[in-house]
């Protein structure tokens, strides 16, 4: 217990010391120019590009999860791709003026960014996190997910030192080490932390949510893919499998759950069998379902990013070498369904749509079990029905004839890249956006004064402080004779009793 508690407070002074550094360095690196922090943030792609296939290694090595040359993939996007769409965003000084209106947008800078890694994305989570604050003049604290410490850190080590070489402060990149869960909870309340980039699990998202700090968190992805009747079926199943098979499913993208057109259902299998995928039989189902969650409504981690094989050797299920996806045919959705969940692994669910309508409610169906605001998947060849999905679907992605794990983080679409991916209201979050580096910034405004007002002003009766209300009736009645003029045909004390009643109602 004694060394236990030790720990925790190693891990939480290591914390501490690591927001003080990163503070200081922060308040330096807000005074960089808009070309000094360019050449930091181009040094910094650069280097993590060119390590991307060692450290994409190294990831599988301590994880046990994924391919190790997917991993390299993702780390190519989280790097190279996520410069190239970053690197012309102007993020200092004046970043925008509207001449006509006289308003004028100024970029300010966060402050310290507490990055929160998940296991299934550990190195180009990094990457993507660490670009966006530094284009940003933001510092950033990383806590790297417990069983992915060594990777995580080793990336943050190669953006620091390029960083550093490009003459930005030393600090300003921060990795804690300790793998503590208390040092990440206090992490995120720590009074100089501005904000949270928090990718991981529902627990750990709400607790970001909850710490009192702007906080940007990603949703759980159960996503669907439908596949219309109209749909090239040969290219969407080779779509789908190899989105599926993509680094074993560990994106949160990927698709989990294929909903088929009755009228090409038997065009869907025989493809999906050419492309290296295994149907399970009723019998083998049922074992795999117990494989996939042994506790209602919670994936079994063991299967999370790890081959078909290892998978079926779990359920003692032997399955050909060159199987690339399992699949079990299902009906039902629902916490108690596993193959409906969100598995992160190479598995499917297939169910057979009668019609679009039915294809919809099935979608609805496992979007509200675990996927709300994410994205959904379609093949058709007909944009209607595209369309149709789009507006109907509570998803703030709809991923079109591609590979859905890889076209929504930007790699195979026009989608901002980014390994962190916004849930909107529907799943709790406040963007529905691809997080990226405009996701940091403050913009302040100064406007001029284009418009005049006009105020009107009431005519007030002439009063004195002490004067009682007969003084006042005396005045009035003294003054509207006065515009009247002599008159036989006005009574003084008519006038007088009239203004009498109106001032005493104004006075109630």
């Amino acid at each position: 217990m004694v060394s236990l508690i030790d720990t925790d407070l190693v891990a939480l002074q290591e914390m501490r010391t690591a927001v003080k550094s990163a503070k200081a360095a922060q308040q330096v690196y807000m005074k960089f120019s808009q070309d000094q922090v360019d050449q930091v943030v181009k040094a910094v792609a650069n280097a993590a590009f060119a390590e991307s296939e060692r450290l994409g290694k190294l990831a599988v090595e301590e994880t046990g999860m994924g391919v190790a040359e997917h991993k390299k993939i993702k780390n190519e996007v989280g790097s190279r791709d996520v410069y190239e769409s970053i690197k012309d965003l102007k993020t200092v000084g004046i970043v925008g003026e509207d001449k006509a209106n006289k308003v004028m947008e100024i970029a300010v800078p966060f402050g310290i960014v507490a990055g929160i890694i998940p296991t299934t994305n550990p190195t180009s989570t990094a990457f993507f996190k660490t670009l966006i604050a530094l284009k940003t003049r933001n510092a950033i604290v990383v806590s790297p997910h417990p069983y992915a410490v060594r990777c995580t850190q080793e990336a943050l080590r190669v953006c620091e030192e390029a960083a550093v070489t490009a003459g930005a402060p030393r600090g300003l990149i921060q990795c804690l080490t300790m793998a503590s869960m208390e040092a990440t909870q206090q992490l995120m309340k720590h009074p100089d932390i501005n904000l949270i980039l928090a990718t991981g699990g529902g627990a750990l998202v709400k607790a970001a949510y909850s710490s009192g700090k702007p906080a940007y968190g990603v949703g759980p992805g159960n996503v669907p893919v439908y596949i219309e009747r109209t749909a090239k079926i040969e290219t969407a199943v080779e779509n789908i499998v190899n989105s599926k098979s993509f680094d074993y499913g560990t994106i949160c993208a990927t698709e989990q759950s294929i909903v088929v057109d009755r009228n090409v259902a038997e065009l869907v299998t025989r493809a999906l069998k050419k492309n290296g995928a295994y149907i399970l039989s009723d019998e083998e189902k049922q074992v795999m379902e117990k494989v996939i969650s042994p506790v209602p409504g919670k994936v079994n981690p063991k299967i999370v990013g790890k081959s078909p094989q290892t998978i079926a050797k779990l359920a003692g299920i032997s399955l050909p070498t060159d199987t690339r996806i399992i699949v079990g045919l299902e009906t039902k959705v629902g916490k108690e369904v596993p193959f409906s969940l969100e598995k992160l692994s190479p598995i499917f669910a297939m169910y057979i749509a009668s019609d679009i309508d039915h294809a919809k409610e099935i979608c609805l169906s496992l979007l509200e079990l675990g996927g709300m605001g994410h994205s959904l998947s379609i093949h058709t060849e007909t944009d209607a029905v595209a369309r149709e999905f789009a507006l109907e679907m509570p998803v703030s992605r709809i991923l079109v004839n591609t590979m859905s794990s890889v076209g929504a983080v930007g790699g195979t679409t026009g989608l901002m890249p980014s390994m962190t991916l916004g849930c909107g209201t529907f799943g709790g979050n406040i963007t529905s956006d691809n997080v990226t580096a405009k996701h940091l910034l403050n913009i302040k405004r100064m406007a001029y004064g284009i418009k005049e007002v006009n105020l009107t002003t009431s005519k007030i009766m002439p009063s004195k402080t002490n004067n009682s209300s007969g003084d006042v009736t005396d005045q009035v009645v003294e003054s509207v004779l006065q515009s009247l003029g002599s008159s036989d045909k006005v009574n003084p004390q008519v006038v007088k009793d009239l203004v009498s009643e109106i001032v005493n109602k104004l006075s109630k």
